[in-house]
């Protein structure tokens, strides 16, 4: 793997693969759990997980399942089949055995790479019935497994003609999807100059190190950790996020720039981290999901720092939408709640749910997209909003989560933002359960903020009724420690249903 970039404007994603990999071999690129470890260290794992494919008889289109969990080896792994140009089936590491046997069987791949701990009895007698080599990767090692070392297809009748990722999406509504996202399409994104830290050959070793800790699966995950990697931008990455991961890298390196889910910004406030301790951050990105402007504002006057809110999607082929630092300081706060303007080449517009025709300026419904990653045509979303006047894009809520109850469709997000005006709350998740009389009605998750006694639901109720109509009051009401959330700290709709027995 010692080839480097092709000369010309837009060399390849496997080509730009393989130049990072050709970078000093004794250069720390990733510090996972305290420890650092090398471009030699990667590029090792990498040539071992690209011997053992070789080995096991699959042929070089053949698609390989992946389901990494963040670790340095994984992240290796990942840019070894890129480099190889390899269409890569993700697959989600944080379920069942029974979840990722189910997925073999559908992806069908002639080879499956894995951590050890989720190669469970049943997985092995999977990948064996279904004639999958499998290659397990351990701290920094990549192994075939014995008795699963050769694959009985080592073709693949489906392969596309040019490699791809199936990008998982996030599993907020139902089981993730795999979602093909072509390596030129991720090439021409770092091509394109608007990557977080764009250099295009410039030195980033004295650059603060980029934290990591989205699952590597999905479409976030991606945008994340490939461009970091081929730029040559240091990592630090976590196994997934946590309050106090974040905490000790913005203490430690002092970026100027971070972010975090939308989920977790609430987590932030209710820990009371003092403002002069993230005094260094001038920026803080969030998007995936909307954020409540309640609890933007109060992060905004507590730390006196800007919130730039993005929308994007798996389907959009990344973000289209996006709150810039010089849209933020032209318009500031009178723009509270919005994800910003489209990005060059995108458009987006809104629709009315019913008929399809398009909505004025100020007026919510079904936002459609033009994505400059995905082509001219108009995608249609399944998200509420609005585009004010100004072009400014509101993400208000998804339509696919409305709840009929007795005739009325009520969005769980009207309740969710009302019931977060509550002091006790600290976050709250709305979803509809089956009622015999109604069809459905709304059931409330609730989880309260540290050191907060639980209000009574008299109070709660009698709150809500103040901000809404009578017919979103829940029917179901349920305390929690932590709400359910998928592995890129979303709210699992699925799993809040399944507190109320659903």
């Amino acid at each position: 793997m010692t080839e480097t970039l092709d000369s010309g404007p837009a060399p390849s994603l496997q080509a730009m693969a393989r130049a990072a990999f050709a970078r000093e071999p004794s250069s720390p690129i990733i510090e996972f759990e305290q420890r650092w470890y090398t471009w030699g260290e990667l590029r090792q794992v990498a040539e071992q997980l690209s011997a053992a494919i070789a080995a096991s008889g699959a042929d070089t289109s053949a698609s390989i399942a992946f389901a990494p969990r963040n670790c340095p080896s994984a992240l290796a792994a990942l840019l070894g089949l890129i480099a190889d140009g390899r269409t890569i089936k993700m697959i989600y590491a944080f379920q069942s055995a029974a979840g990722i046997s189910r997925d073999l069987k559908r992806l069908k791949p002639s080879v499956f790479v894995v951590a050890p701990q989720d190669l469970s009895a049943e997985v092995r007698e999977t990948a064996r019935a279904e004639g999958i080599a499998v290659i397990a990767l351990s701290d920094m090692d990549a192994a075939a497994q014995p008795g699963l070392a050769r694959t009985e297809r080592p073709t693949d009748p489906d392969a596309p003609d040019h490699p791809q990722i199936q990008i998982l999406t996030s599993g907020t509504t139902g089981a993730p999807k795999q979602f093909p996202i072509r390596h030129a399409l991720i090439a021409s994104f770092l091509s394109s100059g608007t990557t977080l830290y764009a250099s295009h050959g410039a030195d980033l070793s004295n650059m603060p190190p980029f934290l990591l800790f989205f699952p590597v699966g999905n479409i976030t995950g991606i945008y994340s950790t490939v461009p970091t990697l081929i730029q040559g931008l240091r990592i630090v990455l976590l196994e997934r996020f946590t309050l106090a991961g974040w905490r000790d890298h913005v203490r430690r390196f002092q970026p100027a720039q971070t972010g975090m889910p939308a989920a977790a910004v609430q987590m932030l406030l209710d820990a009371d981290i003092p403002p002069a301790e993230l005094a260094c951050i001038k920026s803080f990105g969030t998007g995936a999901a909307p954020l409540d402007p309640a609890v933007q504002r109060a992060f905004e006057e507590r730390y006196d720092i800007p919130i730039l809110l993005s929308y994007g999607a798996t389907e959009f082929g990344g973000r289209v939408v996006a709150m810039t630092s010089s849209l933020y300081a032209e318009w500031g706060k009178q723009k509270l709640g919005s994800v910003g303007r489209p990005v060059p080449g995108a458009q987006v517009r809104v629709i009315d749910p019913e008929s399809g025709a398009l909505q004025p300026a100020g007026t919510e419904g079904l936002l459609e997209v033009v994505s400059p990653h995905m082509g001219p045509d108009w995608i249609r979303t399944t998200d509420i909003g609005l585009v004010d006047e100004d072009g400014f894009v509101f993400h208000r809520a998804r339509a696919d989560g409305a709840i009929m109850r007795g005739g009325f469709k009520i969005l769980p997000e009207t309740i969710e933002r009302a019931l977060l005006l509550h002091p006790a709350l600290s976050a709250v998740a709305v979803v509809g359960v089956a009622d015999r009389r109604l069809g459905q009605t709304p059931a409330a998750a609730l989880q309260l903020r540290p050191g907060v006694a639980q209000p009574s639901l008299g109070e709660l109720e009698a709150h809500l009724r103040q901000h809404v109509l009578a017919t979103h009051i829940p029917a179901h009401w349920r305390f929690v420690d932590d709400l359910p959330k998928t592995p890129s700290l979303k709210i699992d709709r699925p799993g809040v249903r399944a507190l109320f027995g659903e």
